[in-house]
C-alpha cells in the first residue's frame, strides 16, 4: 500500500504543478507558434503545384526538413532493431565467454545471464527495443528544436503542444485488460465460440480473430488488442506454427483491429479525431464503416485459412502444450485458480470507466490507482500485474505523438491534394509512416472536404493501419506481447507482408461496397 501511496503523492504533485504553470505565450500568437500552423502558411500556397507548397513551406520554416529527417531515420531505425538484437546478443555472448575463461561467471538469479553483463550488449537492447525507438529520437529532435529555437521553444512544444492523454491510456487501458479476472472473462467468452469448433487451434483462431477486433469498437482498440494478442499467446502460438503463419498470423491481427474499431465513433483513435468535428454518430459508423469492416474481416481470415488450412490441419492434431503461456517472465494465466464473479465485476467496471473516462487523464489515472489497490485486496485471484509492456508502448506512443506533429506541413498538403480513389490509396501508404489517427486528424484541418473525401480517408487510413508496428496506436501492445514467439523479434519487414493482403481486402470493401 505503501507504493501506492507513493503513485498517489506524485500523480497528485503532477497534476497540481501543471496546473499551476503559466500558459504558453506562442498559443496567442501564431506567428510566433512552434511548429508553424498550417493557416500561416496557406496564404501564399494559392493555385501552386504540391511541390511548389512544399518548397515554400520548407523556406518560411526550414526546420521543418530538418524535423522530417530525424522522424525518417527513426522510420527507418524501426527496420533495423532485429540487427541491433542480433548485435546485442553477439556481445553478450562475447562477454559471458569471457567472465568463464577468466572464472568470474555467476548466475545467482538462474536467468542465464551472469551478473556482470556487459554494458554495450544492454545499450544495443534498447535499441533493439522497437517500442523505445521514437523515444530515443525525440533527443536528437530535442536538441535540433534548442539549437534551432531556443530551450524555452522546446519546452513549450513538449508541454503544451504535445497531448500525451492516449499514450497514457494505453498504459492504464494494458495493465487492466491484461489482468488474470479480465482475461479469463474474455477467454471464456471466445471459448464458447471456440468450443463450437472442437476448440483446436484453428477454432481458437478463427474466434480470437474475428471476435477479438469487434470487441474493439467498444472496449476501445488497445483493450482489444491486448486481449486478442494474450488469447492468441496461449491459445495459438503455444503450438509452435510455422514462420509464415506467426507473421500472417500478427499481420491479420494488425489489420483486422485497426478496422474492428469502426462500428463506433468513441473507440478507434482514427475515428475519434474527425467524429466530433465532421458529425459522425453511431448510424453513421455503422452505416458508412462497420458492417463492411466485418465483411472484410471474415474475408481476410477466410482466405488465410485457406492458405495455411493443411498446417491448420497439422496443428488440429497436436496435444496443447502443458503448463502455462509465459510473458515476461510470468504465467498469462493459472486455469486451476477460480476467481469470484465479484472479483472479475469489479474489473470489468474499471475498464469501462477507463474507456468511459479516456480523455480526461485525470479521472482513469485515479481509476487506476483504485484498481491497483484493489488488486492488492484481492491478491490471491490476481497474476501480477505487467508494467514493462505497457510502459513501453506509452512510450512509443508519446515519441510518436511528438514527431508526428511536427509532420503536418507536408502531410496536410498531399493529403489536400488528391482525389477520391488516390485520397484513400495516399492515406493508407500514409499511414504506414506515420500513426493514423495523425493522418486523419490533419485531413480534419483541411477547408472543403467533400463527403467522399472525408470518407476515403478514414477508410484509407483504417485499412492501413496493420501495415507497421507504428501505422496503428494499438499495434505496438500486441507487437510487445508476441514479439517472445518470434526467434529474432518480429521482423517489420515480414510483417508488412503478412498484413499485405488483409489490406488490399480491406480498401476493396470499403472501395466497393455500398454504404
Amino acid at each position: 500500500m505503501k507504493s501506492l501511496l507513493c503513485l498517489f503523492i506524485i500523480f497528485a504533485s503532477t497534476a497540481w504543478v501543471h496546473g499551476a504553470q503559466p500558459h504558453s505565450p506562442s498559443l496567442n500568437n501564431p506567428e510566433e507558434a512552434f511548429p508553424t500552423p498550417i493557416e500561416i502558411y496557406a496564404v501564399d500556397e494559392t493555385n501552386s503545384t504540391l511541390w511548389e507548397v512544399l518548397k515554400h513551406r520548407v523556406e518560411v520554416e526550414p526546420f521543418n526538413l530538418v524535423a522530417t529527417v530525424i522522424f525518417v531515420l527513426a522510420v527507418l531505425h524501426t527496420f533495423m532493431t532485429a540487427k541491433f538484437r542480433h548485435w546485442a546478443h553477439v556481445l553478450e555472448h562475447h562477454h559471458a565467454e569471457k567472465l568463464r575463461r577468466q572464472g568470474r561467471y555467476v548466475d545467482s538469479n538462474n536467468d542465464g545471464e551472469p551478473d556482470e553483463v556487459s554494458f554495450w550488449g544492454k545499450v544495443l537492447h534498447i535499441f533493439g527495443e522497437v517500442e523505445a525507438v521514437f523515444g530515443l529520437w525525440v533527443v536528437p529532435l530535442i536538441v535540433a528544436i534548442t539549437w534551432s529555437e531556443s530551450w524555452l521553444t522546446a519546452e513549450e512544444y513538449l508541454n503544451f503542444h504535445v497531448s500525451y492523454t492516449e499514450p497514457i491510456f494505453v498504459i492504464v487501458i494494458m495493465a487492466i485488460a491484461a489482468s488474470r479476472p479480465v482475461l479469463r472473462f474474455a477467454e471464456n467468452a471466445m471459448a464458447r465460440v471456440a468450443a463450437l469448433g472442437g476448440s483446436t487451434p484453428l477454432a481458437w483462431w478463427l474466434s480470437i480473430l474475428t471476435i477479438g477486433p469487434v470487441l474493439g469498437s467498444f472496449i476501445t482498440e488497445p483493450a482489444a488488442m491486448t486481449i486478442s494478442a494474450l488469447l492468441l499467446l496461449e491459445n495459438f502460438y503455444r503450438y509452435q506454427p510455422s514462420e509464415r503463419l506467426k507473421y500472417a498470423t500478427i499481420g491479420l491481427l494488425f489489420v483486422n483491429v485497426s478496422v474492428g474499431g469502426t462500428l463506433t465513433h468513441f473507440a478507434a483513435p482514427p475515428v475519434l479525431m474527425v467524429a466530433g468535428t465532421w458529425g459522425w454518430d453511431l448510424t453513421h459508423m455503422i452505416t458508412h464503416f462497420g458492417w463492411k469492416a466485418v465483411v472484410g474481416i471474415g474475408t481476410a481470415n477466410a482466405l488465410y485459412y485457406y492458405v495455411f488450412r493443411r498446417e491448420f490441419d497439422a496443428l488440429s492434431k497436436q496435444a496443447k502444450p502443458a503448463g502455462e503461456a509465459m510473458l515476461f517472465g510470468a504465467p498469462v494465466d493459472d486455469h486451476r485458480m477460480r476467481i469470484p464473479a465479484w472479483v472479475t465485476a469489479f474489473h470489468l467496471l474499471a475498464l469501462a470507466w477507463t474507456v468511459f473516462t479516456a480523455h480526461y487523464t485525470a479521472l482513469y489515472v485515479g481509476g487506476f490507482l483504485m484498481f491497483l489497490a484493489f488488486t492488492q485486496a484481492t491478491a490471491q485471484f490476481q497474476s501480477p500485474i505487467q508494467f514493462r509492456g505497457p510502459i513501453l508502448v506509452g512510450f512509443f506512443l508519446a515519441g510518436l505523438v511528438i514527431h508526428g506533429n511536427l509532420q503536418q506541413w507536408w502531410i496536410e498538403p498531399v493529403l489536400r491534394s488528391l482525389d477520391r480513389l488516390p485520397l484513400m490509396l495516399g492515406a493508407t501508404v500514409l499511414t504506414a509512416f506515420n500513426d493514423n489517427a495523425a493522418i486523419t486528424y490533419l485531413a480534419s484541418l483541411v477547408p472543403g472536404f467533400s463527403d467522399e473525401l472525408k470518407y476515403a480517408v478514414v477508410a484509407g487510413a483504417v485499412a492501413g493501419g496493420g501495415l507497421t508496428v507504428i501505422a496503428n496506436a494499438p499495434n505496438p501492445a500486441g507487437q510487445s506481447i508476441l514479439a517472445p514467439s518470434f526467434q529474432n523479434g518480429v521482423s517489420p519487414g515480414k510483417l508488412l507482408l503478412g498484413a499485405f493482403a488483409p489490406t488490399v481486402i480491406m480498401v476493396l470493401a470499403f472501395l466497393l461496397l455500398p454504404s
